[in-house]
């Protein structure tokens, strides 16, 4: 068992370092779990292990844990070339090359909400490219449901606000 959670844990390093962004938790379980290389639970684990053994690290956000790997990590990784197959580098990278758009999509493009010292809920809603801001908007409002509907539709209409301010200051 001990060699089986070594193997995940460098899959998850090796996800990491062969992308330029950070990835989710669910980004990197529908992965592993797609490919049925272990059980949830079992990732779970070692994603653990690794963020203790600081070879990853985390961001978090009111819905989402993003993984970042640290130089540590990719220290690690280069000790073990031959621990992950050929055949699973392959996967992990036709995996990034057909989903590269989608998953950046969902990296750069972060929705969130909390309450504020005054007691309303605030929205901030952000595009990045790359760590590079290209919007950061925070709205108040009264109620934490309203603050939750932004964040949604934030994540299905981001484009056409963006859009629509850009166009609008940029008179």
């Amino acid at each position: 068992m001990a060699e089986a959670l070594t193997q995940y844990k460098l899959i998850v390093l090796y996800m990491l370092d062969k992308v330029d962004f950070p990835l989710t938790n669910t980004q990197i379980s529908g992965f592993v779990l797609e490919k049925e290389y272990t059980t949830y639970f079992t990732l779970q684990q070692a994603i653990s292990e690794l963020i203790s053994a600081e070879l990853i690290r985390t961001e978090s956000t009111h819905n989402n844990t993003y993984y970042h790997i640290t130089p540590a990590g990719r220290e690690t990784l280069s000790y073990f070339p031959d621990k992950i197959s050929d055949a699973i580098k392959e996967d992990v990278l036709s995996y990034f090359e057909a989903n590269r758009m989608e998953l950046k999509k969902e990296i750069h493009i972060l929705a969130d909400f909390y309450k504020t010292t005054g007691g309303e809920y605030a929205a901030r809603c952000r595009i990045k490219n790359r760590e590079t801001p290209l919007i950061d908007l925070t709205i108040r409002v009264a109620a934490k449901e309203q603050a939750e509907a932004i964040c949604q539709n934030w994540q299905k209409q981001n484009e056409e606000v963006y859009a629509y301010l850009m166009d609008t200051l940029l008179r």
